[in-house]
Formats: structure tokens, sequence, C-alpha cells
């Protein structure tokens, strides 16, 4: 079973940049770490891993209304930021799913 790369900052955009709360931040990360232990117990099924980034998209939609209670949404900065993470991880695992499938349930 391969462990994900531990040199790699999840979200890095989003820490890096004020607009977005860093607790608000680390909730998205949580939802990705999720998928990342999934994935590290060498789980194949393509089904089952889009079931998985569905969830973790989901999670991520019912955090809007917090980012703009703390004057913040998840707009292009935190899309890309994301975007950019689930590649790296679907890179990182050999997953054969295009990014915008794996986040295709997003609502930003």
């Amino acid at each position: 079973m391969k462990k994900f790369d531990q040199e790699y900052r999840l979200l890095e955009a989003m820490y890096e940049d004020t607009y977005f709360p860093d607790f608000l931040t680390d909730k998205v990360r949580n939802y990705i770490m999720d998928v990342i232990r999934f994935l590290e117990t060498g789980e194949k099924d393509l089904h089952k891993i889009q079931c998985k980034f569905d969830e973790m998209t989901l999670a991520i939609n019912e955090l809007q209304e917090e980012f703009e209670e703390n004057d913040s949404e998840i707009e292009t900065g935190a899309r890309e930021s994301i975007g950019e993470t689930v590649a790296y991880i679907l890179d990182w695992f050999d997953i054969g799913l295009d990014v915008e499938d794996a986040i295709g349930e997003r609502e930003w």
C-alpha cells in the first residue's frame, strides 16, 4: 500500500491567502485527508474512489455558509487550490479519474 507524499502541502494556496481562515481551510484539509487515508488502503475500484471524492466534495459544499460567515467564500482561489490538490492526489495514487469528475459534485 502506497503512502501519500508527506512533502506535499495540501491546499498550499489557501493557507497562504489570509482571505481563507485557517480553521476553515483545516476543515477542507481534513475532508481531503479522509480520501487520502482511503486511497492509502490500496483501493483501486474507481466507483468506490469516485464515491469517496463525492463524499468529500459534498462535505466541502456544506462549508460554504461557514466561509461566508467569516467574510470569505469558496471562490476561484479556493477552487483552484482544491483542484490542484485533488489532481496531485489522483496522480500520486495513479487513479484514472479526471479532476473535474472527481470533484463533479461541487457547488463552488
